[in-house]
């Protein structure tokens, strides 16, 4: 919420990045309202969170909507960072506006889509087969079929946009060297993305890893729900609270330390044309 009212009380709101923080802190909102809604569950029938139960379907669909929303999110981000600067020589190429509106509806579209198939019959209410133990009633092949790919999304779609960033300042600054100009804005501008990266992927590691070991020991798993309380219960509570934690890092990481990159990159686009053009030949 602080990030959403500070977002909005500033005039900068109309700008590609601010939508897509403001869209961020959202996601956070709704994971940390959901995984509340869950906790209270918990809290007032045990039983329902254990066994599963009609009950569980809407805030674990809930739930999984807002964590799919914040990791398109933040592909989202990684796409506009690296569009940013890869296409910050050429004039005829700008992120719009209208260009983030379309990323937030698109996210939010497929998340909703794929977060609330339970609720749309693909759940094993009325059946003891293919029953997850961990996130009951949910479908083991349901839990596969969106931890997988977007596990995979989360983790190799920002790899490529920051390296990619990274490799590009370095380029530029290369060739800016060799053209005997300054290069201390691009020296800075790439020690700022690559410690926004590594603080990326470090958050995303702690914060989602447990949860895909979690289905992974889900689908594999041949014992019932007795035979593994308690503990594999306080694993899956502790992987609910680190998906939560993650909503308290993207703040920190993507407006606290923005600010700065935002600057950095701004500076990029702002080459004056004759320098672009010695920096070319």
């Amino acid at each position: 919420c602080t990030v959403i009212f500070t977002r909005m009380a500033t005039k900068d709101l109309h700008k590609p990045i601010s939508i897509l923080f403001c869209n961020l802190a959202f996601s956070d909102l709704f994971t940390s309202f959901s995984g509340f809604w869950i906790s209270l569950l918990f809290i007032t029938n045990p039983d329902i969170t254990i066994f599963g139960s009609k009950d569980m379907l809407a805030p674990y669909a809930l739930y999984t909507t807002s964590i799919l929303s914040t990791i398109y999110n933040l592909v989202s981000i990684g796409i506009e960072r690296y569009l940013a600067v890869a296409e910050s020589m050429r004039t005829r190429f700008r992120v719009t506006r209208n260009h983030s509106i379309a990323a937030v509806l698109i996210n939010w579209v497929l998340a909703f889509f794929l977060g609330c198939l339970p609720l749309m019959g693909w759940n094993c209410l009325s059946m003891e087969e293919n029953l997850s133990v961990l996130y009951s009633p949910f479908c083991v092949d349901y839990l596969i079929f969106i931890a997988i790919p977007n596990v995979v999304v989360a983790f190799i779609v920002p790899l490529f946009t920051y390296l990619r960033i990274i490799i590009i300042l370095r380029k530029r600054k290369l060739r800016m060297k060799a053209c005997g100009q300054a290069t201390g804005t691009y020296k800075s501008a790439e020690i700022q993305v690559a410690r926004t990266s590594i603080f990326i992927w470090l958050l995303a590691l702690i914060s989602y890893a447990p949860f895909f070991a979690g289905v992974i020991f889900d689908a594999t798993n041949h014992q019932c729900h007795i035979d593994l309380y308690p503990g594999v219960y306080i694993f899956r509570n502790c992987t609910a609270m680190l998906i939560t934690m993650n909503c308290l890092g993207n703040p920190i990481i993507y407006t606290l330390k923005a600010k700065n990159l935002g600057a950095k990159l701004k500076a990029l686009k702002c080459l004056s044309a004759n320098r672009v053009r010695a920096c070319a030949i």
